[in-house]
């Protein structure tokens, strides 16, 4: 397999330098199960991205007018993904939300550093259970794992798998307003994210988007 590790300043960097990098040295299969069955994915065997600065505005991919490429990423869908990734109230027809697994962890997360410190590694958040590898559509998020250095809070996430064109930008956009939420009501500043999946992919109907994007060829 072959490791890529990617660093960024900030979300809408961490995003084009993905989609450039995969472009680059992704691998092309047909999805024989999962989502868009039959379809093709070009896939990094395994990133690690390192986003230095999350929190700087827009949280959203850039995308330059002339392209006339729509954001991947819809004006004001972030706040309205943020209840899907904190609490659990569930719409019909969803077998599961990330909220329904973080919402109480994401509490005692913030209670365990208020009030036992901050030099433990015990304050991590799982999202799915045994039973979830049973569903046609089991959650790509697997777990946010947190740490407290210099008085910031840091995010470390993984993703079984990861929809680079839309999911990334969505969840990570997501993910650091949770971060925000979370450093605040424990009293310390915004830190880092570093995201990591063997999964990160762009499906084929994206592909042309990609390349417009980028000014590269697959």
């Amino acid at each position: 397999m072959k490791l890529e590790f990617i660093e960024a300043r900030d979300l809408p960097d961490a995003w084009f330098q993905c989609v450039y990098k995969l472009i680059e040295t992704g691998r092309k299969y047909v999805i024989e199960r999962g989502s868009y069955q039959g379809q093709k994915r070009l896939e990094f065997d395994y990133v690690t991205i390192q986003v230095r600065y999350p929190g700087v505005r827009p949280l959203l991919p850039d995308i330059p007018p002339a392209l006339g490429i729509p954001n991947p990423v819809a004006e004001g869908y972030l706040e309205e993904y943020l209840p899907y990734l904190m609490t659990s109230a569930k719409q019909p027809g969803e077998d599961y939300t990330y909220g329904q697994y973080l919402e109480p962890q994401i509490a005692e997360v913030i209670r365990m550093y208020r009030e036992d410190g901050f030099e433990t590694n015990q304050a991590y958040m799982t999202v799915g259970d045994p039973q979830a590898i049973y569903l046609g559509d089991p959650p790509c998020l697997r777990g946010i794992d947190t740490r407290i250095r210099d008085q910031k809070l840091h995010f470390v996430v993984y993703f079984r798998s990861w929809d680079l064109w839309n999911g990334f930008p969505a969840n990570l956009g997501a993910i650091q307003l949770l971060k925000e939420y979370m450093a605040s009501s424990i009293g310390v500043e915004d830190g880092e994210i570093i995201a990591a999946s063997k999964g990160l992919h762009l499906y084929d109907y994206v592909w042309e988007l990609a390349q417009l994007r980028t000014m590269r060829n697959l």
